[in-house]
């Protein structure tokens, strides 16, 4: 293959939210593909993976205000190194997916002044009116901490100033970002590989599971990356000693890891778990709730597949993927009622809605669900609809991918197309773009 048509994408833990894409454009003849990634990134058939290390050195000396962003230029300076040793392998892209999170987008503009820029948008925080401030119950921000907050987003916005595009995964996400600078954001969704999403009868097993669990049997589900109050798991457990006493069959899988992927640790040390579970000391029945730390894929999809009830709190905050994944597999599910939520979940339409901080509203849905299933079986059906028709990656992300890189390299869209694009596609996944936006 000769070189020129070249793509590279940057994600400290590539593939992250480009695995579907980089896949498929490692596929098509005529492109090569490209990445740099830390020492966490995976490898992706087809894909040139370039890994850097991250800097040990510390940023005790720095203010407060900058260590952030000392962290991000160290990893600014490992992509400059990387990059130079694709370029010298005669990489020179003409299209740049990045992830800008952690600072690896602040060099591109000057490595590859002629490059097409487009960085991933997946959320801009701010001091008020997102995730911070929604929860009363972990208050305390001085103007110092609100100003560190603020202060996050100095990559991602230098990031933005020098794309040629950015895409958001959803409308929320996009909606946070500074007015003046969303007319670079289109919304487009990762996309979910809807083969491997198909409802139908399964069976679950662990080895801490009394049995083994079958679709039918009464299984109230819980996922999330960590186990923590940004996904509602402080509500969740204070909603089950409700459950468990109402539903005396039931039996309650929680996925998690123990460690905080968002927000704070407990003050008082340990993890959410451990303290949920002493507040909680003698209310919970811990021979039918099962932490089942973090599964592989597959026995994830499995265990949905069995669920009879499935949990999903959030804070105002990014849209896990496991919510849209556990709709495609029929799951009824039960969500805290935020906006990124609602643009997914309509009540009673395809899922479940309660209010987030409303334990007793939760153990009642979860309750009915758990008694009544054939109450819920439309919903099941538009719920995997939903996702199907919206977040399939061949159906709709792909198209208006291919679509923005035929804007900003003409050239590069139309060998993707002779290379096995759809382009019959194209106009009816924009108009569900343009309507998105």
């Amino acid at each position: 293959m000769t070189s020129g048509n070249d793509i590279l994408f940057i994600h400290s833990n590539f593939p992250g939210q480009y695995k579907l894409l980089a896949r498929h454009l490692a596929r098509l003849d005529g492109l090569r593909v490209f990445a740099i990634g830390s020492q966490t990134a995976s490898d992706v058939e087809g894909v040139r993976l370039k890994r850097y290390r991250t800097s040990t050195e510390s940023t005790r000396e720095v203010h407060p205000f900058a260590q952030r962003f000392e962290i991000e230029c160290r990893r600014a300076e490992r992509v400059i190194y990387a990059a130079n040793v694709l370029k010298l392998e005669g990489m020179s892209p003409r299209i740049i997916f990045v992830h800008p999170g952690w600072g690896e987008s602040l060099p591109l503009r000057q490595l590859f002044p002629d490059a097409k820029i487009c960085v991933y948008c997946e959320f801009y925080y701010s001091a008020h009116g997102t995730d911070i401030g929604f929860d009363p119950e972990f208050q305390g921000y001085g103007v110092d901490g609100m100003t560190r907050i603020e202060l996050r987003n100095a990559a991602s916005l230098l990031a933005l100033v020098d794309a040629d595009r950015g895409i958001a995964p959803t409308r929320w996400q996009r909606s946070v970002f500074p007015a003046e600078l969303r007319s670079k954001i289109r919304c487009v969704h990762d996309g979910l590989d809807i083969t491997n999403l198909q409802p139908g009868p399964a069976r679950f097993s662990h080895p801490i599971l009394p049995r083994e669990f079958v679709t039918g049997d009464e299984v109230l589900t819980f996922v999330a990356r960590g186990l923590e109050p940004y996904r509602g798991f402080h509500v969740f457990m204070r909603s089950l000693p409700k459950i468990l006493a109402e539903r005396p069959d039931a039996q309650v899988c929680i996925v998690g890891g123990p460690d905080v992927c968002y927000g704070s640790a407990p003050v008082s040390g340990g993890t959410w778990k451990n303290v949920l579970l002493q507040e909680l000391n003698g209310q919970v029945d811990l021979t039918r709730v099962h932490f089942l730390d973090r599964l592989p894929y597959h026995q994830l999809l499995e265990l949905l597949r069995v669920s009879r009830a499935h949990v999903y709190m959030t804070y105002p905050f990014v849209l896990s993927w496991s919510l849209l994944e556990a709709m495609a597999l029929g799951c009824t599910v039960i969500a805290s009622d935020v906006a990124p939520v609602r643009e997914v979940i309509t009540d009673r339409q395809n899922g479940l809605l309660v209010p987030f901080f409303e334990k007793e509203a939760l153990a009642a849905k979860i309750t009915e669900v758990l008694a009544f299933p054939e109450r819920f079986e439309r919903l099941r059906s538009r719920a995997s609809a939903t996702i199907s028709a919206g977040y399939s990656f061949e159906r709709s992300t792909f198209p208006q991918i291919q679509e923005i890189i035929a804007e900003l390299d003409p050239e590069i869209g139309q060998l993707m197309l002779s290379a096995g694009g759809n382009s019959a596609d194209v106009p009816v996944m924009k108009e569900i773009a343009d309507a998105a936006v």
